[in-house]
């Protein structure tokens, strides 16, 4: 297995042009149709809890049988968000639930990434639709990486593969189930998409190795929550652990 310092290398060298060349190969356009951005098989507004209480924003009440919507988010982006409308930590990112067990009062552990918050049904915080059903980022222009350059991937060891395996790939590009792939793509959309796809592969890389690098056991309370991110430990208000 390569290691995460020669991947960086090899994200860090990948070619714009032949991004691009292979987005257009497989082809996209976005049909703003939400379910990226949306929990599988989640509830509808105002759904409640198994107690018959209110569901709180990131609690993991999507239907059973599904998942909330999880997309990784950079701590920088975190404090952008933050800073789009005076939002606290919590209401833009949560501790990435993989690596977390429920415990008596909620989840517990130890996890190593950030996810975007989500609300009572498992949908990104973010995500809003029209009255005809058409979906809509309320933070576009702001929007982290994974989602500005979702359904795409690269095939480099230590990146994310967002929502599942490849269901397509062309060269260095794999695509993820979406029913936007197979359209047109102008060439000025797929260079920008392109940018940002490598632009993402090199700060996941970055991340990974500032994670290990940083990394250091922390005492915590069987009960508590410890995100080790690139910039350290932290509680899931974004609060450093000294």
């Amino acid at each position: 297995m390569e290691s995460l310092e020669a991947e960086r290398e090899r994200a860090e060298a990948l070619d714009v042009s032949e991004l691009a060349d292979a987005i257009e190969a497989i082809g996209f356009e976005c049909t703003r149709c939400g379910a990226c951005c949306k929990a599988v098989e989640g509830c509808e507004s105002g759904a409640d809890d198994a107690d018959g209480d209110a569901a709180e924003p990131g609690d993991g009440t999507a239907d059973a049988e599904g998942h909330d919507h999880t997309a990784t988010v950079f701590p920088d982006e975190v404090r952008e968000l933050q800073a789009t409308d005076d939002y606290d930590w919590r209401d833009v990112a949560r501790p990435m639930p993989y690596g977390l067990v429920e415990g008596e009062d909620g989840p517990q552990g130890e996890t190593f990434e950030w996810a975007l918050q989500t609300d009572d049904c498992g949908d990104c915080t973010f995500y809003a639709e029209d009255d005809d059903g058409v979906g809509a980022c309320t933070v576009h222009g702001g929007r982290p990486l994974v989602c500005r350059t979702y359904p795409f991937s690269v095939a480099l060891g230590g990146t994310s593969q967002p929502m599942g395996e490849a269901v397509d790939e062309e060269g260095m590009v794999r695509a993820h189930e979406c029913e936007g792939l197979g359209r047109d793509i102008s060439r000025e959309e797929a260079e920008e998409l392109a940018r940002a796809l490598k632009e993402r592969a090199v700060r996941e890389l970055e991340e990974a190795i500032a994670v290990r690098d940083n990394y250091q056991s922390v005492e915590r309370d069987p009960g508590e929550v410890v995100v080790f991110d690139s910039e350290g430990a932290k509680r899931p208000d974004g609060s450093r652990i000294e």
